[in-house]
């Protein structure tokens, strides 16, 4: 065989592989939507149940698939990549690098990114919860006797799912995409099925019915786009695991398998509604044969066990990144495989959602409830990433002005009329995921200011770091063998380490590297960037080391560079110096009181720079020092 068709044939199995990883990963929470989705439209009461209804809401949502997410999604979004990143924070990157020579506008597009970010916790919170507890509620099905057992049965299967989290995806996320295929090929069995007795119902694939409906019923067509919208949750995983996979697989698994399935599962429910109007309070399990009702609970409930897996993957992912940009102060995290950087877990994440989903399963104690809940947040992230793009498309890519208001206009739109009618629900439910996006938020932005009032303060008290060596080595003190690594958050200034190491120990290293970390609105930075280095005499160094936001930090490793600039860090003989900030609240100017408080103690429970840094423990040397705020 010739190497170029060895090479061809290497690249089709990596696509496929991909494809099926896609499949698993991605569309795992939109694949399980058709759960609870159809249910919820009419279950609610406000469609009278005709023949012409059932066809207009069916239409309504194979065109809400075919717009949001094969349009906006699949189509526009994905080419936003941030050098091949995709997500809501990739997407506020590139839109306030794009706007960054307009300071005000740049403020006011981290504010809202940093609020979609956000966002994305409070969906996190109710998608497991309503995804595994609509294939729980199967049991229902299979006899009423089982309806006591579904709410802890859910708690305890989200329990272990939770549990297992520290050991990583590795061994059993290689089942994901078999298993999801699996479910995507047994959804559209049973639509077919039905389909076959009612083939009328394909039909509503003509956009006729859904215009029909909607100038029909303007006013039921606005209540239930809160109900509707269910159809495209997960959307936003199409654009965030783009890094993972390319757009290429993402697209090919939409087209080829996803969209064609839901399509028949969801037409499947509509021929039966068709036939058997009772069947509405639950028309997914209704469909399945006696004999097969059982079996299929499992393979629901294993779907949406994968479906929430990827989301907390996701929320582990989120947290790393916008940590390295800033908003939340560094936490414990684990690496969970020695291959892939990106499989990590971060226990307070982990168990922070565990504690709220399980607090959201007992609080509205159905899917019907948790879907009154359920909207807000995924609408108003997904208004948000039609803003971003636009001032992605306009400043980035350049566009004319009325193709990006064109492009990007009509999108805008839909999501507003989807926010709109889900805010109907704000007081049924709507209140829990706006009210976790509103508390990470106060959070992040405490985080933010706290940070910026503490670099103030040291601003005001540096000392230029060149004129202080330069008066240093007047006289210099004795030096020691090896080299000391002092950390400083501003470049150009003299660390309180180094201040209090000479004050106390009256020494100085052979060599001093002074370090300052620079983590950049960037997926990721080369090894060839990694590194800005200004010598300062007398074997003294200034060194800037850049990191992208979902860059690995390392820093001994990143420092081995120095080698080619001739100064090599021997292992032993290398020591890091560190300041240990005590932060001091006092009432007067900066933030509320309550919030240098809560900074205080977010500043005290931050994991170690050392930790966070990869710093060997036996190398560190931490000096500590107050700081009022």
């Amino acid at each position: 065989m010739r190497r170029g068709d060895c090479l061809a044939n290497s690249s089709q199995t990596s696509l496929r592989a991909l494809t099926l990883g896609a499949i698993g990963v991605v569309y795992g929470d939109i694949g399980t939507s058709v759960l609870y989705a159809v249910k919820e439209v009419f279950g609610a009461g406000h469609v009278p149940f005709t023949s012409d209804n059932v066809m207009g809401v069916l239409s309504i949502f194979f065109w809400t698939l075919t717009v949001i997410i094969s349009l906006k999604y699949v189509t526009l979004v994905l080419r936003a990549d941030n050098n091949g990143e995709g997500g809501l924070v990739a997407m506020l990157a590139l839109a306030s690098q794009s706007v960054k020579s307009k300071p005000r506008l740049r403020r006011v597009l981290l504010f809202v990114g940093i609020f979609g970010t956000c966002l994305f916790y409070g969906d996190g919170v109710i998608t497991p919860a309503i995804s595994v507890l609509s294939a729980v509620e199967g049991l229902e099905v299979v006899s009423p006797t089982f309806k006591k057992a579904v709410i802890p049965l859910t708690l305890l299967i989200l329990l272990g799912l939770f549990m297992v989290q520290k050991r990583g995806t590795a061994d059993i996320g290689k089942f994901f995409g078999p298993i999801t295929l699996v479910w995507f090929v047994a959804i559209a069995v049973l639509g077919v099925s039905h389909i076959w007795h009612n083939p009328e119902i394909l039909l509503a694939l003509s956009p006729h019915y859904a215009l029909d409906f909607i100038w029909t019923n303007p006013m039921t067509t606005f209540i239930i786009l809160g109900a509707v919208v269910l159809c495209v949750t997960g959307g936003e995983a199409l654009y965030a695991d783009m890094g993972h996979f390319g757009k290429k697989p993402i697209r090919l698994a939409w087209f080829s398998i996803v969209m064609p399935c839901l399509t028949l599962n969801y037409f499947g429910q509509g021929a039966l509604l068709l036939s058997n109007p009772a069947a509405v309070k639950n028309p997914f399990f209704m469909m399945t044969p006696a004999w097969a009702l059982l079996p299929m609970v499992v393979l629901a409930t294993m779907a949406t066990v994968i479906a929430s897996q990827a989301l907390i993957t996701g929320a582990f992912s989120v947290t790393k990144q916008v940590i390295q940009l800033g908003y939340l102060p560094r936490l414990q995290v684990w690496h969970t495989s020695v291959k892939e950087t990106g499989q990590i877990y971060i226990p307070f994440v982990n168990w922070g959602l565990f504690v709220l989903i399980a607090l959201a399963v007992a609080l509205f104690k159905s899917s019907s409830n948790l879907a009154a809940a359920y909207g807000i947040a995924v609408t108003l992230d997904m208004l948000i990433t039609t803003v971003l793009t636009f001032f992605v498309i306009r400043y980035a890519w350049h566009y004319p002005l009325w193709l990006c208001l064109a492009a990007t206009g009509v999108f805008f739109l839909i999501d507003l009329a989807f926010f709109s009618s889900n805010m109907i629900k704000l007081v049924e439910g709507g209140w829990f995921p706006i009210a976790v996006a509103g508390a990470v938020f106060v959070i992040m932005l405490t985080w933010k200011d706290g940070r910026r009032l503490m670099k103030q303060k040291l601003m005001v008290e540096a000392i230029d770091l060149g004129s202080f060596l330069e008066a240093v080595f007047v006289s210099p003190p004795a030096r020691v063998p090896g080299t000391a690594v002092f950390l400083t958050a501003e470049s150009g200034t003299v660390p309180n380490a180094m201040l209090h190491n000479l004050k106390h120990n009256k020494i100085l290293h052979e060599v001093n590297l002074f370090v300052t970390v620079v983590n950049h609105e960037v997926p990721w930075i080369g090894l060839d960037k990694r590194l800005t280095i200004e010598a300062l005499g007398h074997d003294c160094w200034s060194v800037i080391v850049n990191y992208g936001f979902k860059n690995d930090p390392d820093l001994p490793k990143a420092l081995l560079n120095m080698k080619s600039r001739g100064c090599e860090l021997e292992p032993m003989t290398t020591s890091y110096f560190l300041s240990r900030d005590t932060i001091c609240p006092t009432i007067g100017s900066g933030m509320a009181f309550w919030r240098e408080k809560l900074f205080a103690q977010m500043h005290l429970n931050a994991s170690g720079a050392a930790d966070f840094l990869k710093l060997p423990s036996n190398a560190v040397v931490e000096l500590g020092s107050k700081i009022e705020i």
